[in-house]
């Protein structure tokens, strides 16, 4: 276990000014639990992100890309899909 040092101790670092830390970013991960509620984050690769304004965008274009899929029968819905792994 570590020894705490005594609040009188000399070798303790003097206080830094705010001046010091202007120049840094924040913390991009603070706070995402509370920014996101409940919604999975996704992120986007830095060209594609460049297209997007806002996530409902990015939303509409993947309903839209899902919808066609659909139409085409590329993709099942995961009900029917296993309805049919019963079945075989």
């Amino acid at each position: 276990m570590k020894k705490k040092a005594s609040p009188d101790s000399k070798d303790l670092r003097p206080e830094y000014g705010a001046e010091l830390f202007s120049h840094m970013k924040g913390n991009r991960f603070a706070g995402l639990e509370l920014h996101f509620k409940g919604r999975r984050p996704v992120y986007l690769d830095e060209d594609v992100a460049e297209v997007f304004d806002t996530p409902e965008a990015v939303n509409t274009v993947l309903r839209s890309a899902i919808r066609a899929m659909r139409t085409a029968g590329v993709i099942t819905s995961s009900k029917s899909a296993r309805a049919k792994r019963r079945a075989s």
